[in-house]
């Protein structure tokens, strides 16, 4: 029991209906722990609830991107507030993404902002999604930086070379999803490959981006082996060293865990 799945959305359609066996195939994999993300506050207390029940999964508070136009009214206050909970280890997730716009650009950022901020002041580390909009997710990881240190991870990293040095630089770990399995994720593998191995994380993003052999299938937990196996061998490393060491990394960024 190795691998952790530092991203992955227990609630959601495709695994919820099904959560006792989602989760049994998981722990069948090898996987001992779990961080299940919550994106919207109405999702909060369902997300804090399957912690509650499962020891080997915590929980996140966070309004994603997409929906910051429809949560004006959360800032730091109410996360903090919520994250007092000992199950809810991060703050997320949050960020930027001007791929989609869901939301007003400047909403986007004032959420982001506001996130920082109770990660800031709980310590938790904040869960980033970044999309399209890298040169603003630096700018304001930086400037906020400046005010006083925060933990934090790149969720689902996609972006460049040079984004992954700004966030290492930061002092940010970065996790890798079931993407850097694609054929045509040529960039984001040759980037993986360099990573160093005491800041990488890997995640499934479930009950989204299926690695292979899944690919087009809902994913689930289970799968983070599979990305886990092709990152090993990407890496030159072996499977259970780095099974072991993205666990450590797991334990080590969301310390709450080992409370």
């Amino acid at each position: 029991m190795n691998l952790a799945d530092s991203h992955c959305h227990l609630i959601y359609k495709g695994l919820g209906e099904q959560q006792p066996e989602v989760l049994a195939r998981a722990r069948a994999a090898g996987v001992a722990a779990m961080l299940n993300i919550s994106t919207r506050e109405r999702e909060w207390d369902e997300v804090i609830a399957v912690a509650e029940r499962e020891p080997d999964v915590w929980a996140s508070v966070g309004i994603h991107p997409h929906e910051a136009d429809e949560h004006p009214d959360v800032g730091a206050a109410k996360l903090i507030e919520k994250a007092r909970h000992p199950r809810v280890v991060g703050i997320g997730e949050t960020g930027l993404d001007y791929y989609y716009d869901h939301s007003d650009r400047d909403r986007q950022r004032a959420s982001f902002r506001a996130h920082i901020a109770a990660s800031r002041e709980t310590q938790l580390p904040l869960i980033v999604h970044t999309r399209d909009a890298e040169a603003d997710t630096a700018e304001i990881l930086r400037d906020e930086m400046g005010k006083g240190a925060f933990p934090g991870v790149i969720h689902c990293f996609t972006a460049s070379r040079e984004f992954s040095e700004i966030a290492l630089e930061l002092g940010f770990y970065i996790s890798i999803s079931g993407i850097v399995t694609f054929k045509n994720a040529k960039d984001l593998q040759d980037t993986a490959a360099q990573l160093p191995l005491d800041r990488l994380l890997i995640e499934t993003d479930a009950p989204f981006l299926a690695p292979v052999p899944h690919r087009g299938k809902t994913g689930e937990p289970a799968f983070v082996a599979d990305t886990c196996r092709f990152l090993a061998e990407l890496r030159g490393e072996s499977f259970e060293s780095l099974a072991l060491a993205t666990q450590a990394n797991f334990h080590a960024l969301f310390a709450k865990t080992r409370a």
